[in-house]
């Protein structure tokens, strides 16, 4: 896998699951599916399938939405 990251310079953080948990962890049943998370650690957008013009829109404003809410008190 280092090799592999190394030979396409892909310099970003890559999720390994190997052993599927956090597939289980969210009852996926489908790829690809995007979710956006919220500070509190709950899920507040989901995907199902390719992204187009106007799913990815839509994704932009949840985005948008998540990112204007406060800090949540600590």
């Amino acid at each position: 896998m280092r090799d592999a990251l190394a030979r396409f310079e892909i310099t970003y953080p890559v999720a390994i699951d190997n052993d599927r948990q956090t597939w289980r962890a969210y009852n996926q049943r489908y790829w690809p599916t995007t979710y956006l998370i919220d500070k509190n650690g709950r899920i507040r957008y989901q995907h199902i399938g390719e992204f187009s013009r106007g799913s990815d829109l839509e994704a932009v404003a949840a985005i948008e939405t998540l990112m204007a809410e406060p800090d949540p008190v600590e």
